[in-house]
């Protein structure tokens, strides 16, 4: 991390913000030297997680997820709008862009609604995910930020299992 960074200064959203950007970029630094090849290389043939067979599976998911979240919160709030389909890409540059695009649209969540309530007390008010749980704002962008520091993990280990792989 460079000594001159910028933190987002709107206290909670800012802290929720600059911690999800960073970790999008460790995540892409990890991704950044991945061929082609290692990409769309099945390395986990046990796995029964469609989404976790190759990088290229792991990062299409981080992905789509990344906006699910959102939507999820924009649903809660009202809005019709639908999920994003998975999108497999060819190259980590698409990713990347894809990732810029992901983090962008998470922002602009705040940008419409800049007072949005972080921390919900009632259950019931919470946001009711389709995979079952609930969280408030601030859970589920908290869960996003992890969700990509584990796939994040995830890729590294993947990258072990491809250098051995070919030694």
């Amino acid at each position: 991390m460079t000594k001159n960074r910028a933190y987002r200064s709107n206290g909670a959203i800012g802290a929720l913000l600059d911690e999800y950007e960073k970790s999008i970029a460790e995540f892409k630094e990890v991704i950044k030297e991945v061929s082609s090849k290692e990409l769309i290389q099945v390395v986990d043939n046990e796995t029964k997680d469609e989404d976790c067979k190759s990088i290229q599976t792991i990062i299409t998911h981080v992905i789509r997820a990344g906006y699910t979240y959102v939507i999820e919160i924009r649903r809660w709030l009202g809005e019709d709008i639908k999920y994003k389909e998975k999108e497999k890409l060819h190259s980590i540059l698409e990713y990347n862009e894809a990732l810029d695009k992901m983090f962008a649209y998470n922002e602009q969540l705040f940008e419409d609604y800049p007072n949005i309530k972080l921390e919900e007390l009632d259950p019931d008010k919470k946001v009711h995910v389709r995979w079952g749980q609930k969280y408030d704002v601030e859970q589920l962008f908290e869960h996003a930020i992890v969700h990509i520091l584990r796939h994040r993990r995830q890729i590294e280990l993947f990258k072990t299992k491809l250098v051995d792989s070919n030694s």
